[in-house]
């Protein structure tokens, strides 16, 4: 009733009155921390985006496979501290490449330690070992490319992203 009164919700009276009450003893020079609840409230950030802009965001944060505000996020985190993150997804894919590259390594290292051991070479001939430096070389390159690839999509426009 007296919150009606005074033109305020219940709620408002009642922080009205807390804060008058805090105002009256020893802690009213102090701050009252904010709740985590309101500090994350106070984190968000909203930006207008021209159209053509949202449609380029929603093309890159998909081809990415990731919700559009996530994609910002990494955008701007990584402006800000000069990173050039690879996404989850994309950065699983480097890792398999850099495990099967680990796999023939190991491969190899047994094939060359049986021949140091024992004068000769059995299993894959030298054609073999020659198309396996060509597939290893050609996984190298197109990770490189990859790479190379990835920062440019986060430095650069759309259009000189996607000749």
């Amino acid at each position: 009733m007296v919150a009606a009164q005074l033109g305020l919700s219940e709620s408002a009276l009642l922080k009205r009155l807390v804060e008058l009450n805090l105002q009256s003893t020893h802690l009213a020079g102090t701050d009252i921390p904010r709740s985590p609840a309101n500090a994350a409230r106070s984190a968000r950030l909203y930006v207008r985006l021209r159209p053509e802009d949202r449609l380029l965001l929603r093309e890159r944060a998909t081809a990415r496979g990731m919700p559009a505000a996530t994609y910002v996020t990494m955008l701007v985190r990584a402006h800000l501290r000069a990173l050039a993150p690879i996404p989850d997804r994309e950065m699983a894919e480097v890792e398999r490449a850099v495990a099967a590259l680990g796999i023939i390594g190991r491969n190899l290292n047994q094939i060359a330690r049986a021949a140091n051991q024992t004068g000769r070479v059995t299993g894959p001939s030298g054609q073999d070992l020659q198309a396996i430096l060509r597939a290893c070389t050609a996984l190298r390159d197109h990770v490189r490319e990859f790479v190379k690839a990835n920062r440019a999509t986060w430095e650069i426009g759309h259009e000189a992203a996607h000749p």
